[in-house]
């Protein structure tokens, strides 16, 4: 018997040795896991050659509570925040934003449609208030993945701040923040680093960070009071998450063993294009073209069979041993499929077998979607 494979874009499936880090309990004031949270965060840095311009603030909690915290502190109260949304996770940074009582306005495109370079120029070119702005590098409400680059370009152009959500990119998808002029990249544990949840981190410009004092709106939040405190002691402000942070250290050297971003990235695409061509022979039709996929979590058309329920296919795949995401838009079924997590094609395979067979014995068959269109 193995555990259900989470086909999810986090929490996801982790290694053994990644489980095993949490056998051992840690001190939150020991120099031993004092030590550790530093090295984790040294590795962070190193991931996206941010050691010469930034720090690593780390935070407990999920992602979310990071982005907020990053825009809590960073924005400044009179400031504005443009955030680029194309999925939820663009719509929840702007609600963040709204909740703090700050000024945010939405640009907003369709959920399989990138930001467009040309349209931010315009926006901020016209809006000279906007201080900052807001991009979801992988936007997992579909999987598309956005042109960090481009846009980011023309942020630096307009001499405005970057604040990147690199949740679901983090560790596969290549950052350089010696290139890259990001204000701060956002993450957490239990992504592409295939950490466990509880423990979110931002990646910040340091000079912008000792500016930042005074405009953070929630005492646990405030990332320059985390940094500071750290500098200081070693030690976090708050009882950490110890169990987390040893998962993420166990998670890391696995990470750099097996070749860093790149190999992470290799096999994530090798699942993708598998999930992709084995999903098609299977007669499921996927939303996103090619060129906007990112290969961290793929969106289908759901079967068009009047029978169809997602909590109904959700339990057949589960009881076959794999987890599935629903989907998140309003006006088209669908359903998503991770392909990260310590998982490579066999699993990728297994999953696309078990799909196939659970629509089979759920009566959405090949033979009904041959005569009616079924996925088409």
């Amino acid at each position: 018997m193995r555990d259900p494979i989470l086909l999810t874009p986090g929490p996801l499936s982790t290694s053994l040795r990644t489980k095993s880090a949490m056998l051992t309990d840690w001190g939150s004031w020991d120099q031993s896991f004092n030590q550790l949270t530093a090295s984790v965060c040294r590795d962070l840095l190193e991931i996206v050659n941010g050691g010469a311009s930034h720090v690593c603030v780390p935070l407990q909690g999920s992602g979310t509570f990071a982005v907020e915290a990053a825009i809590g502190t960073l924005l400044p109260r009179d400031g504005k925040l443009l955030v680029l949304a194309n999925g939820a996770y663009g719509k929840r940074m702007a609600q963040a934003v709204e909740i703090m009582g700050r000024q945010v306005v939405l640009s907003h495109s369709a959920d399989d449609v990138a930001p467009d370079a040309a349209e931010l120029a315009r926006i901020l070119q016209s809006d000279p208030a906007i201080t900052h702005v807001g991009v979801i590098h992988c936007e997992t409400s579909v999987g598309i993945l956005n042109p960090l680059r481009e846009l980011a370009a023309v942020v630096a152009e307009a001499g405005r701040a970057l604040i990147v959500d690199a949740m679901s990119s983090f560790g596969a998808l290549p950052i350089d923040l010696r290139t890259l002029q990001a204000e701060a990249v956002i993450a957490s544990a239990n992504k592409c680093l295939e950490g466990v949840p509880g423990m979110g981190f931002v990646l910040v410009q340091r000079e912008r960070l000792l500016a930042s004092r005074g405009n953070s709106h929630s005492l646990s939040m405030d990332l320059l009071a985390q940094y500071e405190y750290m500098q200081k002691t070693g030690q976090w402000r708050f009882t950490p998450p110890t169990h987390v942070v040893a998962a993420l250290r166990a998670a890391l050297d696995q990470y750099i063993e097996q070749g860093g971003q790149p190999a992470r990235l290799a096999r994530y695409r090798n699942n993708c294009e598998r999930l992709l061509a084995g999903m098609q022979r299977s007669g499921f039709r996927s939303l996103l073209p090619p060129e906007l996929q990112a290969p961290i979590i793929a969106t289908f058309h759901a079967p068009r069979h009047p029978g169809y329920d997602f909590s109904r296919f959700y339990e057949a795949v589960r009881d076959k041993g794999f987890v599935l995401y629903p989907g998140k838009l309003t006006q088209i079924e669908t359903f998503r499929v991770g392909c990260i997590g310590a998982i490579d094609h066999a699993e990728i395979d297994q999953a696309v077998a078990a799909i196939a067979q659970a629509i089979d014995e759920l009566g959405w068959s090949t033979e009904w979607q041959a005569e009616t269109g079924a996925f088409a």
